[in-house]
């Protein structure tokens, strides 16, 4: 009889003491050589034992080693054919596959079964998602030092440069707080040198906004800024820490009622948006972002597709 893997059933009772000693090795395994996080650990294991209780509907009694030795790819397809017919979403199932296959692998090396089986089962494809720009115009008041949130002014100049640098040069958080003093826009600057991720360099154009807001942060600072140090600052003089940077953004969308899509890493994506919708070219967009395959890039062409469709839809005479 098939059953719900959703249900309250007790899920330390589907396994014989052998296996549950197994999960608790390998939980241990992952977090102490791995490093995942508690949630992580919790969900791997959650996605195993539902797994396990799948298993008891055909054995028929607490699930063993044994009966974990030659499991076959019918049997993985059978547990996320019921785990989609219980409502789970394919980003559910894909961490799913991903936790049993970790299991079993642990389980391999320590050659208690043969793992063969997990890895011929395709992983369910997710969605792509698209990113999320801002608006323009709400995208220009998030990096205006007119709004007031912090009781210190400087930091709210600081925090006004860090995001006019992500929306006016396309730049990864962790690049923006990774610049020196010395190598930061200053005026007269046309472009920048930005290394960022796979170590790769890309010159970046600058805007004469981008030089103003990072010239009145620099005169506001109380911090000595010689030349090799760490151009943004925390309020007690050490290099800015993102999370910083993010909670001052959470500020400002609750001040301007944005939703939650409007992170930091949201004006790299309205930087990239905006540019393509006013005509530039997806070669050139491509490398102002540093993205090393142009496929990549391409999303961003979706998203004006999005946007087209959607205003034609509200438009419309026919709608």
């Amino acid at each position: 009889m098939a059953i719900s893997l959703d249900s309250g059933e007790d899920l330390l009772i589907i396994c014989k003491p052998d296996v549950n000693a197994a999960i608790e090795d390998w939980i241990d395994h992952l977090g102490s050589e791995r490093r995942l996080a508690e949630r992580t650990l919790e969900a791997y294991e959650r996605d195993v034992r539902q797994f396990l209780r799948f298993l008891t509907s055909y054995e028929g009694e607490p699930v063993a080693l044994f009966h974990l030795e030659s499991l076959k790819p019918k049997d993985f397809r059978g547990f996320l054919a019921t785990r989609r017919r219980d409502g789970a979403q394919t980003r559910t199932l894909a961490r799913g596959l991903a936790g049993i296959r970790s299991f079993l692998s642990f389980l391999e090396e320590r050659g208690d079964v043969n793992a063969a089986g997990a890895s011929a089962v395709r992983t369910p494809k997710l969605p792509r998602s698209l990113p999320k720009p801002i608006p323009i115009e709400e995208a220009k008041a998030i990096v205006s030092s007119d709004l007031s949130f912090e009781d210190t002014p400087w930091v709210e100049t600081r925090n006004a440069a860090v995001f006019t640098l992500l929306y006016g040069c396309g730049l990864r958080i962790s690049e923006a707080l990774s610049l020196t003093v010395a190598s930061a826009p200053k005026a007269g600057d046309k472009s920048i040198r930005i290394r960022g991720k796979g170590n790769k360099e890309r010159i970046v154009p600058v805007l004469p906004v981008v030089v103003e807001a990072i010239e009145a942060y620099k005169e506001q600072c109380p911090f000595d800024l010689s030349a090799n140090s760490s151009l943004f600052r925390g309020v007690r003089g050490g290099p800015l820490n993102a999370r910083m940077i993010q909670l001052a953004m959470q500020k400002i969308r609750s001040a301007l009622g944005l939703p939650d899509t409007a992170t930091p890493h949201a004006l790299r994506h309205s930087f990239a948006t905006h540019l393509l919708s006013e005509g530039g070219d997806l070669r050139s967009i491509q490398e102002l972002l540093g993205h090393a395959s142009l496929s990549t890039t391409q999303i961003y062409t979706e998203i004006n597709s999005a946007q087209l469709l959607d205003a034609y839809d509200k438009a419309h005479p026919r709608r």
